[in-house]
């Protein structure tokens, strides 16, 4: 045999045993690669890979995770991240609104989302829903009135972090004071619930006979003779004055509501408060009057991980407040899918589907989870696997004591990373 002959056979030889030791590996899970077939970058040959195709590098840079997918993510999962900078603004005189429903953002049945801008002055007109309305503070200084079913009235100043609750049904008006009027977002515990059906009173009175207005408020019919013709929804009014003097003007007969529906969320005391972040929460057991709507606002410090959990109550509608995020959620099947998150997007997760959230930022993350509930209800993997006798969890998972030991036997809701 000629020595070019041996040499080929040595080559073939040798790049089969490699192809072989290949095989083998993919051959069962390996840790950070559980899947057959293997998922992943990593088990990609690089013109595999590639994406030649018309590119939108703006919209890729923002979810890497969607282009690059760590391999522990298999099978498919309905699209559980949205962002309001997807929805087109509705602009009038004195402010904007979009919003993010069932139509535009099908997983989330539960909640639909708008995000509010009023000027200074700018109102949003006398109106009440069908659903109730919860609502945070983003920005600036708002002025909220209302009037219960039993004829209490509620009148007050909110500033940036806190929360309002308008049981359905309830009138309010919501108004931007000075100096840069304010920004909100307004969850509504019904994923189909539209901005644009709401109940106006410029829209009843222009289609209700003149002489019935006259009748139902004792007044001649030329006195209506002035009202709009169309919706105002959001239109530029007078800033109010002090708010002391429109306490003093609408208790009069009416009286305070028994519990307010305004709430000072971002300056309580923190729930869960470890040094990689917090965990303040709001639901009708200290927010009485949000008897649909409970919120838990999230504070995850650099590199630190909102630990892995599931909610066995409601499913979960996120608002990205601050900093940067990633998400990987978990279902039967098994499916596990990961996305990325900015200020102003949306997550949704459905109920008892396990989830984590990390920083992935150099700055503080901070974000909202929103669920259609009257209390707030969280189960941690940690705190299972620590109450659980210590010899189901070792045959289970092939963890040694010395690990299961370390889990933390208090709930830490922010690890750190």
């Amino acid at each position: 045999m000629s020595q070019f002959s041996r040499r080929k056979i040595l080559a073939a030889g040798a790049a089969g045993g490699a192809l072989t030791a290949t095989a083998a590996a993919h051959a069962a899970g390996v840790f950070g690669n559980p899947d057959l077939p293997p998922e992943g970058q990593l088990n990609s040959n690089a013109r595999a890979f590639a994406d030649p195709g018309p590119q939108n590098p703006a919209m890729e840079a923002q979810i890497p995770s969607f282009q690059d997918p760590p391999p522990t993510d298999v099978n498919g999962m309905a699209q559980f991240w949205s962002s309001f900078s997807l929805s087109p603004k509705r602009v009038q005189a004195g402010g904007w609104a979009r919003q993010v429903n069932t139509e535009m953002f099908p997983i989330s049945v539960d909640i639909a989302g708008v995000n509010m801008r009023l000027g200074p002055g700018g109102i949003r007109e006398l109106h009440w829903h069908q659903q109730a309305e919860w609502a945070v503070m983003t920005y600036g200084h708002c002025r909220v009135t209302a009037v219960d079913q039993n004829g209490h009235a509620f009148v007050d100043d909110l500033t940036a972090g806190d929360l309002w609750y308008f049981p359905a049904g309830v009138p309010h008006s919501l108004q931007g004071i000075g100096p840069d009027g304010c920004e909100f977002v307004i969850c509504f515990d019904n994923g189909a619930s539209s901005e644009n059906n709401t109940l106006l009173v410029s829209d009843w009175l222009a289609h209700t006979p003149p002489e019935v207005l006259a009748k139902n408020f004792g007044v001649p019919e030329s006195a209506f003779a002035n009202i709009p013709l169309q919706q105002r929804w959001i239109f530029q009014g007078k800033e109010p004055g002090p708010l002391a003097n429109d306490v003093r003007e609408i208790m009069p007969g009416a009286g305070p509501v028994p519990n307010p529906f305004t709430f000072r969320l971002s300056s309580m005391t923190p729930n869960k408060l470890t040094k990689s972040g917090m965990v303040q929460i709001a639901d009708s057991t200290n927010f009485k009057a949000s008897t649909t709507i409970a919120v838990a606002m999230v504070t995850v410090k650099p590199g630190g991980l909102r630990e892995m959990h599931w909610h066995p109550n409601a499913d979960e509608w996120q608002y990205y407040i601050k900093g940067n995020a990633r998400m990987t959620v978990f279902n039967v099947g098994p499916e596990a899918m990961t996305a990325d998150f900015k200020p102003g997007d949306i997550g949704y997760v459905k109920k008892n589907f396990g989830h984590y959230v990390e920083n992935t930022g150099t700055d503080d993350l901070v974000f909202l989870e929103i669920f259609k509930t009257n209390q707030y209800q969280e189960v941690s993997l940690m705190d299972w696997l620590a109450h659980t006798p210590s010899a189901m969890v070792q045959q289970t998972l092939n963890l040694s004591p010395e690990t299961i030991a370390k889990f933390s036997r208090t709930v830490q809701d922010v690890v750190p990373g």
